[in-house]
This record gives C-alpha cells, structure tokens and sequence, in this order.
C-alpha cells in the first residue's frame, strides 16, 4: 500500500507541482490583500492624484501671480461690478439673465 501510494506520488509529482503553481499564481493575482488587481488600481488612483495635483499646482501658481501683479482702477472697478453687483453713484443697474 505504501509503496503504490510512493509510486502514484512520483508519477503526479510534476502535476501536482503545477497545480499548487497555478493555485498560488491565482491567490497572488486575484485573492490576496495585495493581489495584483490591487495594485493595478492603486497605481491607477495615484497616477490620477499625481495629475490632480499638478493641475491644482498649476492653479495656484497662477493665482499667486495673479496677486502679485497690482490692478488698475478699471480693472477693481470691473470685478467691484461683476462679482460683486456695485454700482456708481446714481446709476441704476438692470440685471439681464441667461436665455432659459
């Protein structure tokens, strides 16, 4: 009996090496905590971080250049009355909205 199960083990050795092999190779890529799906979506969300990031970066460049350049009286003027609705002694303003 034991040397018939001897004899079985040496004849399968090789497949049964494979089979753990593939076993291993499917918990690695897809079951484990840091299965290679994982981390193919973690590098994924880092890499749009990463251009997040320099995107807003980019942004605040370019406001604190915006900040260090000093505005004109037309231009304070402008933005008083755009974004903040302003309005000249004596003028009445009409407010226009969008075609809806």
């Amino acid at each position: 009996m034991i040397d018939r199960a001897r004899e079985l083990l040496a004849r399968y050795r090789g497949m049964m090496l494979g089979v753990a092999a593939v076993l291993v190779i499917i918990w690695v890529g897809f079951l484990d905590s840091h299965s290679l799906l994982r981390r193919y979506a973690w590098h994924s969300e880092a890499e749009a971080l990463r251009s997040e990031n320099q995107v807003l970066t980019d942004e605040i460049d370019r406001l604190q250049s915006e900040l260090e350049t000093d505005l004109t009286d037309e231009e304070v003027e402008r933005i008083a009355r755009e974004q903040y609705g302003m309005q000249r002694e004596g003028e009445t303003v009409h407010p226009v909205q969008q075609g809806q």
